[in-house]
């Protein structure tokens, strides 16, 4: 990681270890899975699956789309970019069956934010851009800044420092995947920080489930 971004993404990330609930701090002592799985048998199971699914989505796609980046093919960029696209508009959809179509529209527009932001990463990175890559990936933070106080303004169970060390976390996952992916690192490298990643993903939609099912108990259920 260049020395910028790494030292914003260890502070955010410190400042969400201080904040979050217990499922977190265990990451250190046991797999991610299995943390984020205990999580998940809490409450709203359904709840927790449908919005695992639809980040989980959010990871495939634009993974798909850095794997179309360093093939250099044209169409699969597209299929890939339209799809994340359209898992943005899925998340922001459930979101409004809670909050509202203006919340939706809201958060609609800052994964569009994070996309960009991801998206460049992407291309610099393939085009050996350090200093664009570092930009991208200041912008994909202070992005991640801004979806975390969206958030918190919305459900008092969130924290704002909390999501934004999450998102912190989840930006350093694109940028470890892309620049592992465009320097052909090993497979089992790029495995290894594709589970992480995963991991990772399905303890912020384990986060957001369960704040959602204790302010809106019936509805989540």
């Amino acid at each position: 990681m260049k020395p910028l971004p790494m030292a914003c993404a260890l502070a955010l990330g410190l400042a969400f270890a201080a904040s979050t609930p217990a499922v977190f701090a265990q990451e250190a002592h046991q797999p991610a899975h299995a943390a984020a799985a205990a999580a998940a048998t809490t409450t709203a199971p359904k709840l927790h699956a449908t919005l695992r699914s639809l980040w989980h989505g959010h990871l495939v796609a634009t993974h798909d789309y850095a794997l179309a980046v360093h093939a250099g093919n044209k169409a699969h960029e597209q299929k890939a970019a339209d799809a994340v696209v359209a898992n943005a508009k899925e998340i922001a959809n459930a979101v409004a069956g809670f909050y509202g179509k203006d919340a939706g529209d809201g958060l609609l527009k800052l994964l569009a934010g994070h996309w960009t932001a991801v998206k460049t990463i992407t291309d610099t990175v393939k085009a050996g851009d350090t200093a664009g890559e570092n930009k991208a990936v200041t912008e994909a933070l202070d992005n991640g800044g801004a979806i975390a106080k969206f958030l918190a303004g919305a459900n008092p169970n969130w924290t704002e420092g909390a999501l934004q060390g999450a998102l912190a976390m989840h930006v350093n996952d694109h940028k470890i995947q892309i620049e592992q992916m465009m320097s052909n690192a090993p497979a089992a490298e790029q495995e290894k920080s594709w589970t992480q990643m995963q991991g990772h993903m399905d303890m912020i939609a384990d986060t957001l489930s369960d704040g959602i099912a204790k302010q809106f108990p019936d509805k989540a259920h």
